[in-house]
This record gives structure tokens, C-alpha cells and sequence, in this order.
């Protein structure tokens, strides 16, 4: 089966008439719709997706199927997800955050730093959530060309520059 990539997430109902209101997770937030049908996690569901207009933060979107703001209020929380083999291969310097979880991350000494749990973007730029064995709290890595200047996807390795102090 093909890997599955989380493309967006629907956050609600958008007025009365079966609306939602959508957040896309794509490089170019529009592009959502042209990966429809989107399925949920497991694949087992499958739901067409037309967008409506943009709106702060999103868009609102039709759902096959979904006539009324019940359905749509049913749907929140709901991540879509698309086939990779879908979605646009990326230049040498992008990559999906699905490819950057669980990767090992190593100083430019060789040492373990830790393993990346997720990545995350408080609106500045994309931030590494990096698990550090013995440690119960994660540290936030920013994800720069300073601070992480070689990911090697073959071998399921980063390794990473940090800021003095970060670790």
C-alpha cells in the first residue's frame, strides 16, 4: 500500500449548510483540492473535497456527502490524508514531516543527540521537537540551514548544528 501523507485537517462545521471549515497542511494551502479524494488514517473512509472560499486560516470546503452542520460538526478534528505518490515529489532541500519523524539526530561530532518526535511551525519557521534519551522533556530545534545542515533521508539521519546551550 501506498504511504499515506497528512494533507490537511478539518477544524469544524462553517455555517449551516454542511460547510467545513478546512486547514491545509500543502506548501501551496490550495493545492488540497486537487489531491481529492482524500481518505482518514486507516484508508477505510473516503470524502471528496471541493473548497468554497478562503478564510483566516483556511478555507471552507464542501465534503461529499455531508448536507447538514451536524455531519460537519461530526467531521472536526478528522486529518485527511492523500497517497504520496499523488502528491508532488519535493526539491532536495523539502521535505514532508512525515519523513522527518523518528529520524536519529547527531551533533557534528558524531554524538546521539536524540530523535525527532515532530515537527511543528509556530508561524516563524519549523521547529524539530527532538526527544532526548534520559531526558523526560523535549527540546525545540529550529529547522534552519544553521542548525540542521544535513538531513539524510537513506540512512534515517540528521545531523544538526544547534544553538549554544540548546542541548
Amino acid at each position: 500500500m501506498t504511504e499515506q501523507i497528512c494533507v490537511g485537517a478539518i477544524a469544524g462545521s462553517y455555517g449551516v449548510r454542511g460547510e467545513v471549515r478546512l486547514k491545509s497542511f500543502c506548501a501551496i494551502p490550495e493545492d488540497i483540492e486537487t489531491y481529492s479524494p482524500l481518505s482518514n488514517e486507516d484508508g477505510t473512509q473516503s470524502y471528496t473535497l471541493v473548497l468554497v472560499r478562503a478564510i483566516k486560516n483556511g478555507f471552507t470546503a464542501r465534503v461529499g456527502g455531508v448536507e447538514t452542520k451536524e455531519q460537519a460538526d461530526a467531521l472536526k478534528g478528522l486529518r485527511l490524508f492523500a497517497p504520496r505518490d499523488r502528491l508532488p515529489s519535493l526539491p532536495d532541500d523539502e521535505y514532508y514531516h512525515t519523513d522527518l519523524m523518528g529520524l536519529e539526530v547527531y551533533d557534528t561530532g558524531g554524538t546521539l543527540l536524540g530523535t525527532v518526535k515532530t515537527v511543528q511551525n509556530h508561524g516563524a519557521s519549523d521547529l524539530l521537537e527532538i526527544t532526548v534519551p534520559g531526558h523526560s522533556s523535549t527540546i525545540l530545534l529550529p529547522f534552519t540551514l544553521a542548525a540542521v545542515p544535513t538531513v539524510d533521508l537513506a540512512s534515517g539521519r540528521i545531523i544538526a548544528d544547534p544553538p549554544e546551550g540548546l542541548f
